[in-house]
């Protein structure tokens, strides 16, 4: 018997050399957490089925995966636009958070996890403040996420001893659905000395490091000016890069930052939204992908980004890598949903669990509709996921085996409670108190 029978679904598969095919009516049986069958429609008997969805018409993928962001900050949309990336960070974002306490935390990751679900994202790297509540929205909500507990140097040792409390309290929990990283800020947040110890820290509980690096040229000048190093050799240099390590934006890596990453367990999570609504400058992602650095796709915040819209990030992705490239013939599709699934699942050290839709891999997968007047006539269903595909296209979101949306319906969250209570904080979380910030940007 089979826990659920998917039925009549266009399944997309993308092999690990990054083949794409469309596999057209297909069924997706799933037993337990685990994809067991992919066959032509028909093949499999709907009497060894507890549960039936039926898909005709619909495209199964693989839910699409958050490679970095920063979800509980959905409580602050809005209150930073049209601003310098400094006065953004020093006049309006770390104001802000000192704002913040945990229960904001634990509501803006359950509002960030609705939008999130609603846009068929399944998995989520995060990388934000008093985690164990967002581990606590992670749990109820039914998805899956890495977890780090952002720290800043001038924290010192004793917070970053919590923070390691914290991978030790919540890797593997909620039924294996939750990972664990340290997550120090980056470089020009924290010294030398303390990032050699993270990195030692990771190892001991061999765990990975999430963390901020070169996320402008201008960084890595400044860095450049101050210490004849790039933020990401001092990566190297301070052990970081021994350990796995997602690395959040690197659009100021150098040639030689490349070669270097491309010897390390590391990958890059892509955000490009956030890199044009501040004026970043564009990452090189077709570099990264020649020399085998593993690219993942990410939204960032929703203060720099304004939403956590994955398929919003691809399409840019696409198009901002060609226009860099001055060739229509970059970032093809294949590539681009290849980033999207099983690069992105290779980002955050999952590659091996989701990512694809085979038989053996956790069932995370979510099936978009393709019937709307925007896709039609439908010539090309990859052409159509990648440039016009909305995230309200997304019908229904299975996790781990468990639909958590079914016919555009929450089924794990109330949506209603979840805006109510942020609303509550809003005028609170809005203040911006001078002298009062978290940290100070001062690359």
């Amino acid at each position: 018997m089979f826990d659920l029978l998917i039925q009549k679904a266009h399944v997309l598969r993308i092999s690990p050399a990054g083949d794409l095919r469309v596999l057209r009516d297909h069924d997706v049986a799933i037993e337990g957490n685990r994809i067991s069958a992919v066959e032509p429609a028909g093949t499999i008997s709907p009497g060894r089925a507890r549960e039936i969805i039926e898909a005709e018409g619909m495209v199964a993928m693989p839910g699409l995966i958050n490679t970095h962001s920063h979800v509980p900050m959905v409580v602050f949309r809005g209150l930073a636009e049209d601003v310098s990336l400094e006065k953004w960070f020093n006049e309006y974002m770390w104001p802000l958070e000192s704002n913040l306490q945990e229960e904001d935390v634990y509501w803006g990751m359950l509002l960030g996890l609705a939008e999130m679900i609603e846009a068929g994202v399944t998995c989520v790297a995060d990388h934000y403040f008093y985690m164990d509540q967002a581990a606590r929205a992670v749990e109820e909500a039914g998805t899956r996420a890495a977890l780090g507990w952002a720290v800043f140097g001038d924290q010192g040792e004793a917070m970053l001893n919590r923070t390691a409390q914290f991978v030790e309290r919540w890797q593997g929990a909620a039924g294996g659905r939750i990972t664990t990283w340290l997550a120090p800020h980056a470089p020009y947040t924290c010294d030398d000395d303390f990032l050699r110890a993270s990195a030692q820290r990771a190892r001991d509980l061999g765990v990975g490091i999430h963390i901020h690096v070169a996320e402008t040229t201008e960084q890595t000048q400044a860095s450049l000016e101050k210490r004849g190093i790039t933020p990401i050799r001092v990566l190297e240099e301070t052990g970081v890069l021994e350990c796995p390590t997602i690395l959040a934006h690197a659009v100021g890596a150098t040639p030689a930052d490349i070669q270097l990453l491309a010897e390390h367990p590391a990958g890059i999570a892509h955000a490009p939204k956030t890199y044009l609504k501040l004026a970043m400058g564009t990452a090189p992602v077709v570099a990264f992908r020649e020399a085998g650095v593993p690219v993942g796709l990410a939204t960032d915040g929703a203060v720099s980004n304004n939403t956590l819209d994955v398929w919003e990030s691809m399409r840019l992705m696409a198009m901002t890598q060609k226009q860099a490239q001055a060739s229509p013939e970059v970032m093809t599709l294949a590539e681009t949903l290849y980033i999207a699934t099983r690069g992105s699942a290779q980002v955050i050290g999952l590659a091996d669990r989701i990512g694809a839709l085979e038989p053996g891999y956790l069932a995370d997968l979510i099936l978009v509709d393709v019937s709307g007047t925007h896709v039609q006539p439908l010539h090309s269903v990859t052409a159509s996921l990648v440039y016009a595909t909305r995230a309200s296209d997304v019908q229904t979101v299975i996790v781990d085996g468990k639909v958590v949306m079914r016919d555009r319906q929450l089924l794990t969250l109330n949506k209603a409670e979840i805006i109510e209570q942020v609303g509550q904080s809003m005028q609170r979380l809005a203040r911006r108190i001078p002298g009062r910030r978290i940290q100070v940007y001062n690359p």
